[in-house]
Protein backbone atom coordinates (compact mmCIF):
# COMPACT_ATOMS: atom_id res chain seq x y z
CA UNK A 1 0.00 0.00 0.00
CA UNK A 2 1.05 3.47 -0.61
CA UNK A 3 -0.07 7.14 0.17
CA UNK A 4 -3.59 7.92 -2.16
CA UNK A 5 -1.85 9.15 -5.09
CA UNK A 6 -3.41 12.43 -6.77
CA UNK A 7 -3.39 13.76 -3.46
CA UNK A 8 -1.62 16.91 -2.03
CA UNK A 9 1.53 15.93 -0.85
CA UNK A 10 2.02 16.66 2.79
CA UNK A 11 5.53 18.48 4.09
CA UNK A 12 7.80 16.04 5.22
CA UNK A 13 8.74 15.37 8.91
CA UNK A 14 12.39 16.38 9.56
CA UNK A 15 14.47 16.41 12.55
CA UNK A 16 17.31 18.10 11.44
CA UNK A 17 18.50 18.93 7.95
CA UNK A 18 22.24 17.80 7.64
CA UNK A 19 23.09 19.03 3.87
CA UNK A 20 21.56 21.84 2.53
CA UNK A 21 19.97 24.74 4.12
CA UNK A 22 16.15 23.93 5.93
CA UNK A 23 13.91 23.63 3.64
CA UNK A 24 10.18 21.46 2.18
CA UNK A 25 7.78 20.84 0.01
CA UNK A 26 5.74 23.31 0.31
CA UNK A 27 8.52 25.61 -0.59
CA UNK A 28 9.35 24.60 -4.02
CA UNK A 29 5.51 25.11 -5.37
CA UNK A 30 5.70 25.29 -9.12
CA UNK A 31 8.58 23.13 -9.36
CA UNK A 32 8.28 19.20 -9.90
CA UNK A 33 10.08 17.63 -6.80
CA UNK A 34 11.22 14.00 -6.38
CA UNK A 35 11.96 12.96 -2.49
CA UNK A 36 14.49 10.54 -2.34
CA UNK A 37 14.03 7.97 0.56
CA UNK A 38 17.24 6.41 1.71
CA UNK A 39 18.47 4.36 4.68
CA UNK A 40 21.98 4.17 5.28
CA UNK A 41 22.22 0.32 5.65
CA UNK A 42 20.32 -0.53 2.73
CA UNK A 43 22.79 -1.22 -0.14
CA UNK A 44 20.21 -0.82 -2.50
CA UNK A 45 19.92 2.15 -1.98
CA UNK A 46 23.12 3.34 -2.94
CA UNK A 47 23.63 1.42 -5.77
CA UNK A 48 20.23 2.13 -7.75
CA UNK A 49 18.31 4.36 -5.75
CA UNK A 50 20.52 7.27 -4.76
CA UNK A 51 22.90 7.64 -8.42
CA UNK A 52 19.20 7.41 -10.32
CA UNK A 53 17.98 10.59 -7.95
CA UNK A 54 21.42 12.37 -8.82
CA UNK A 55 21.56 11.58 -12.38
CA UNK A 56 18.16 13.08 -12.71
CA UNK A 57 19.51 16.09 -10.34
CA UNK A 58 22.05 16.31 -12.99
CA UNK A 59 20.24 15.96 -15.75
CA UNK A 60 17.56 18.43 -14.75
CA UNK A 61 19.10 20.89 -13.20
CA UNK A 62 18.47 23.97 -15.33
CA UNK A 63 14.66 22.84 -15.04
CA UNK A 64 12.50 23.97 -12.56
CA UNK A 65 12.95 20.36 -10.51
CA UNK A 66 14.14 20.14 -7.13
CA UNK A 67 15.74 17.15 -5.71
CA UNK A 68 15.79 16.30 -1.78
CA UNK A 69 16.93 14.00 -0.33
CA UNK A 70 15.52 11.93 3.09
CA UNK A 71 17.07 9.65 5.38
CA UNK A 72 14.96 7.40 7.68
CA UNK A 73 14.35 4.24 9.56
CA UNK A 74 12.29 1.34 10.14
CA UNK A 75 14.65 -0.70 10.99
CA UNK A 76 18.76 -1.75 12.36
CA UNK A 77 18.16 1.89 14.00
CA UNK A 78 21.75 1.38 15.48
CA UNK A 79 22.95 2.01 11.70
CA UNK A 80 20.29 3.84 10.34
CA UNK A 81 20.51 6.78 12.59
CA UNK A 82 21.88 10.56 12.37
CA UNK A 83 25.18 10.35 13.31
CA UNK A 84 25.85 7.62 10.85
CA UNK A 85 23.79 9.99 8.60
CA UNK A 86 26.14 12.83 8.91
CA UNK A 87 29.43 10.80 8.33
CA UNK A 88 28.05 10.16 5.26
CA UNK A 89 27.73 13.45 4.03
CA UNK A 90 30.90 14.53 5.61
CA UNK A 91 32.94 11.91 4.49
CA UNK A 92 31.19 9.19 2.44
CA UNK A 93 31.84 6.61 4.63
CA UNK A 94 28.99 4.02 4.86
CA UNK A 95 28.33 1.24 7.34
CA UNK A 96 27.14 -2.34 7.96
CA UNK A 97 25.42 -3.79 4.83
CA UNK A 98 25.84 -0.84 2.42
CA UNK A 99 29.54 -1.56 3.88
CA UNK A 100 30.16 -4.63 2.73
CA UNK A 101 28.10 -5.37 -0.08
CA UNK A 102 29.66 -2.16 -1.85
CA UNK A 103 32.86 -3.22 -0.81
CA UNK A 104 32.22 -6.77 -2.78
CA UNK A 105 31.17 -4.73 -6.12
CA UNK A 106 33.91 -2.18 -5.92
CA UNK A 107 32.35 0.93 -5.40
CA UNK A 108 34.41 2.26 -2.35
CA UNK A 109 37.91 3.80 -1.74
CA UNK A 110 39.18 3.39 1.48
CA UNK A 111 35.74 2.69 2.62
CA UNK A 112 34.09 5.59 1.76
CA UNK A 113 31.49 6.23 -1.25
CA UNK A 114 32.68 7.08 -5.28
CA UNK A 115 30.10 9.63 -5.46
CA UNK A 116 29.25 12.66 -3.44
CA UNK A 117 25.15 13.41 -2.93
CA UNK A 118 24.96 17.08 -4.04
CA UNK A 119 21.33 17.69 -3.12
CA UNK A 120 19.66 18.80 0.18
CA UNK A 121 19.69 15.77 2.49
CA UNK A 122 17.67 15.79 5.76
CA UNK A 123 16.78 12.75 8.33
CA UNK A 124 13.21 11.89 8.64
CA UNK A 125 11.77 12.66 12.73
CA UNK A 126 12.24 9.22 14.45
CA UNK A 127 9.57 8.87 17.76
CA UNK A 128 10.11 7.10 19.94
CA UNK A 129 6.69 4.54 21.13
CA UNK A 130 4.65 5.70 24.05
CA UNK A 131 0.87 3.83 24.05
CA UNK A 132 -1.03 6.64 22.20
CA UNK A 133 1.52 6.44 19.45
CA UNK A 134 1.49 3.00 19.25
CA UNK A 135 -2.61 2.74 19.17
CA UNK A 136 -2.56 5.48 16.31
CA UNK A 137 -0.07 2.91 14.31
CA UNK A 138 -2.04 0.36 14.93
CA UNK A 139 -4.86 2.25 13.07
CA UNK A 140 -3.09 3.18 10.62
CA UNK A 141 -1.88 -0.11 9.44
CA UNK A 142 -5.56 -1.52 9.94
CA UNK A 143 -6.88 1.05 7.79
CA UNK A 144 -4.09 0.78 5.04
CA UNK A 145 -3.60 -2.81 5.06
CA UNK A 146 -7.18 -4.47 5.96
CA UNK A 147 -9.63 -2.13 4.08
CA UNK A 148 -12.65 -4.85 5.20
CA UNK A 149 -11.60 -4.93 8.67
CA UNK A 150 -14.81 -4.51 9.96
CA UNK A 151 -16.53 -7.20 8.57
CA UNK A 152 -14.46 -9.78 10.67
CA UNK A 153 -15.90 -11.02 13.92
CA UNK A 154 -15.15 -9.19 17.03
CA UNK A 155 -12.40 -11.84 18.46
CA UNK A 156 -11.19 -12.01 14.67
CA UNK A 157 -10.57 -8.22 15.37
CA UNK A 158 -9.19 -8.31 18.51
CA UNK A 159 -6.53 -10.84 17.60
CA UNK A 160 -5.29 -8.63 14.33
CA UNK A 161 -4.96 -5.79 16.91
CA UNK A 162 -2.56 -7.94 19.08
CA UNK A 163 -0.82 -9.36 16.61
CA UNK A 164 -0.42 -5.46 14.88
CA UNK A 165 0.66 -4.17 18.03
CA UNK A 166 3.13 -6.55 18.99
CA UNK A 167 4.73 -5.91 15.55
CA UNK A 168 4.99 -2.48 16.68
CA UNK A 169 6.10 -3.02 19.83
CA UNK A 170 8.71 -4.67 18.43
CA UNK A 171 10.64 -1.53 16.76
CA UNK A 172 12.12 1.17 18.85
CA UNK A 173 11.10 4.11 17.02
CA UNK A 174 8.48 5.05 14.10
CA UNK A 175 9.87 7.61 11.29
CA UNK A 176 6.86 10.07 10.92
CA UNK A 177 7.18 10.90 6.94
CA UNK A 178 8.16 7.35 6.25
CA UNK A 179 4.77 6.36 7.92
CA UNK A 180 2.85 9.57 6.79
CA UNK A 181 3.67 8.57 3.39
CA UNK A 182 2.92 4.54 4.01
CA UNK A 183 5.89 3.64 2.14
CA UNK A 184 6.70 0.09 1.71
CA UNK A 185 10.70 0.03 2.35
CA UNK A 186 13.64 1.53 0.44
CA UNK A 187 14.51 2.95 -1.77
CA UNK A 188 11.53 5.18 -2.34
CA UNK A 189 11.24 8.15 -4.53
CA UNK A 190 8.43 10.15 -4.45
CA UNK A 191 7.38 12.57 -7.05
CA UNK A 192 5.45 15.31 -6.73
CA UNK A 193 4.03 17.58 -9.62
CA UNK A 194 3.89 21.52 -10.15
CA UNK A 195 0.64 21.96 -7.99
CA UNK A 196 1.92 19.77 -5.18
CA UNK A 197 0.47 17.31 -5.90
CA UNK A 198 1.93 13.51 -4.73
CA UNK A 199 1.71 11.99 -8.30
CA UNK A 200 4.16 8.84 -8.19
CA UNK A 201 5.53 7.31 -5.70
CA UNK A 202 8.83 4.40 -6.53
CA UNK A 203 9.77 1.40 -4.79
CA UNK A 204 12.75 -0.18 -5.51
CA UNK A 205 14.32 -0.05 -8.84
CA UNK A 206 11.51 0.83 -11.99
CA UNK A 207 13.74 2.11 -14.27
CA UNK A 208 10.97 4.57 -14.64
CA UNK A 209 12.10 7.65 -12.51
CA UNK A 210 13.79 10.00 -15.73
CA UNK A 211 10.67 9.19 -18.05
CA UNK A 212 7.92 10.44 -14.96
CA UNK A 213 10.10 13.23 -14.15
CA UNK A 214 10.44 14.28 -17.99
CA UNK A 215 6.68 14.01 -18.31
CA UNK A 216 5.66 16.02 -14.94
CA UNK A 217 8.20 18.92 -16.33
CA UNK A 218 6.32 19.03 -19.66
CA UNK A 219 2.92 19.63 -18.07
Amino acid sequence: MTMKLNCPAPDLKISEWVQGNPTNISDHRGNVILVEVFQVNCPGCFLYGLPEAIEAFTKYRDEPFTVLGLATAFEDFDKNNLDNLKKLLETGEVVGETLSTLKKRAWLDDNKLRYKIPFPVAMDNLVSHDAEHVDQKVIKIIEHEIPKFERFSYGEQMRIRTRIRDYVLQQEYTAETFENYVMNGTPTSLLIDKKGILRHQLFGTTGKLDKLVNQLLTE
